[in-house]
């Protein structure tokens, strides 16, 4: 059974990399793999290279323009598509996987539609209310015909939207699996690997545009570094933004800031998944909106500072504290993240997400299916 998984950025291929590895150690499973995306750009690091170490890249579409304007989007997405119908009728795979709610898997969804490949879509049923992401990855789920959710409440979610409940099981995160299968680096192994020192309090700071509020991720990420600006002894570890709209301008204002506070800030395109889940043992918080600090940073009892509304709907643990993208809202949020009375609950946190390795659930559930997922569907109505 040839199973085809696409990825297009750095996080995604992360939350895969198990499922990959269990699909290719798997007799009676043939992987093929197509990368697209960020993975391809040197903006963005050319992280393919990376993922050459590991697996046989059976694809590469090349779709990403200089340009992160919605008319610059909108065309990357018609080029992903012709390219990935190419490569559908090259490949032939008898199912396609796909994960969240990205531009570019919107494309590999569309195109495999038309195609009539199955598709099967990991973390459907969630929601991003403040980026247009939320419209995508629902739109993934009624082009899919098997459904891998990360929590039970997202089951129902995807149930409601008219997919039949056989063909939707909750499995659990997938970012959970990395933390519980891959030995991370100790905090010296870290330090080196970035080139950088750690301090007495230390900070993650991952922050992504927000594609459908009104104020600009310019005018957002300037609160969000006022706010870092007053820490004392405070290190800052900067991820990069995403290839979305107006990405690359909150990567610019990342590289300035760094450029007049490199004794106290650093920054990187990408980390990758070993380093990023190694930083999450030595700081205190995740800062930004990246669903990795609701779906990964609790595992690791610390903070989260969630900004804005790019992960409003999700499900949260108590260990996230939400805030308004503007400055006053954000230092609250940091002072309650260092009182003794948030650092006392965070030995109790539970990751709403699971504990468990989901890529084995998954295979499971496909060679159990088999081919006997049809093209063809029924609406699911509530009684």
């Amino acid at each position: 059974m040839k199973l085809c998984v696409v990825t297009g950025t750095r996080a995604e291929y992360g939350l895969l990399y198990w499922l990959l590895k269990g699909i290719e150690s798997d007799s009676e499973l043939q992987l093929q793999l197509i990368v697209t995306g960020m993975h391809l750009s040197p903006e963005f690091g050319l992280t393919y290279k990376e993922i050459e170490k590991e697996f046989t890249i059976d694809k590469k579409i090349e779709m990403l323009l200089s340009s992160d304007t919605p008319i610059a989007i909108s065309k990357s997405m018609g080029l992903a598509q012709i390219s990935f119908a190419e490569a559908y009728e090259e490949l032939k795979p008898d199912l396609l996987i796909v994960l969240g709610d990205r531009y570019e898997i919107f494309a590999a969804a569309s195109a495999a539609m038309i195609a009539r490949i199955p598709i099967a879509h990991l973390h459907g049923g969630e929601t991003t209310e403040g980026a247009f992401d939320e419209a995508m990855r629902h739109s993934i789920t009624k082009m899919s015909h098997l459904h891998f959710t990360g929590t039970e409440e997202y089951r129902r979610r995807v149930i409601q939207l008219g997919e039949q409940p056989d063909r939707v099981f909750a499995v659990g995160g997938m970012g959970v699996e990395n933390i519980r299968r891959m030995p991370l680096l100790d905090r010296n192994e870290f330090e080196e690997s970035i080139s950088f020192n750690l301090a007495a309090r230390n900070l993650l700071v991952t922050f992504h545009p927000v594609t459908l509020e009104e104020t600009t991720a310019e005018a957002q990420f300037s609160e969000l570094l006022a706010a870092l600006d007053e820490l004392k002894d405070t290190h800052l570890i900067f991820t990069k933004a995403n290839s979305d709209t107006a990405g690359r301008i909150i990567n610019q204002m990342i590289d300035d800031y760094v450029s007049v506070s490199s004794y106290k800030a650093v920054a990187f395109t990408s980390l990758g998944q070993l380093r990023y889940l190694s930083a999450l043992q030595y700081v205190d918080a995740v800062v930004g909106n990246s669903s990795s600090g609701l779906a990964e940073a609790p595992s690791f009892r610390i903070g989260t500072i969630n900004i804005g509304d790019r992960q409003k709907g999700r499900i949260k643990a108590v260990s996230v504290i939400d805030c308004e993208p503007q400055k006053k809202s954000i230092s609250q949020a940091l002072m309650k993240l260092y009182s003794i009375e948030f650092q006392a609950l965070l030995p109790e946190t539970v990751n709403p997400y699971g504990e468990g390795c989901p890529s084995h659930k998954i295979i499971d559930l496909i060679k159990k299916l088999k081919l006997k997922i049809a093209v063809k569907k029924v609406f699911f109505d509530f009684d």
